[in-house]
């Protein structure tokens, strides 16, 4: 599987920005797919997730009620929209993607994600 993030930049707090992430190489629909983050001095992160359908989703307590994760299998691809956006985002944003015959399931951790982007950096600025 071969994930292709882009949307990162630079905005100032307050702003808005959209990630995407192309997936090929696998049957996007069998696929669970998350979004993370790290900081500079930080551990990896998932802040968003979602299950095979679209169904279901996971929003760490930091975002929920900002971003906002969504799929279109037909594009397969995966989006995050992050609105509300403030220097504590500041991170590497990488989008990832597990394997699973259960199509409610949702991955949280960074070990159940068996592919990941190359990352893409979003600054936020006060």
């Amino acid at each position: 599987v071969q994930l292709v993030e882009s949307g990162g930049g630079s905005v100032q707090a307050g702003g808005s920005l959209r990630l995407s992430c192309a997936a090929s190489g696998r049957t996007f629909s069998s696929l669970a797919m998350g979004w993370f983050r790290q900081a500079p001095g930080k551990e990896r992160e998932c802040v968003v997730a979602i299950n095979r359908s679209g169904g279901s989703t996971y929003y760490a307590d930091s975002v929920k009620g900002r971003f906002t994760i969504s799929r279109d299998n037909a594009k397969t691809t995966v989006y995050l929209q992050m609105d509300s956006l403030n220097p504590e985002d500041t991170a590497v944003y990488y989008c990832a993607a597990g394997v699973t015959s259960y199509i409610g399931r949702i991955y949280t951790a960074i070990r159940e994600y068996a592919y990941w982007g190359q990352g893409t950096q979003v600054t936020v600025s006060s």
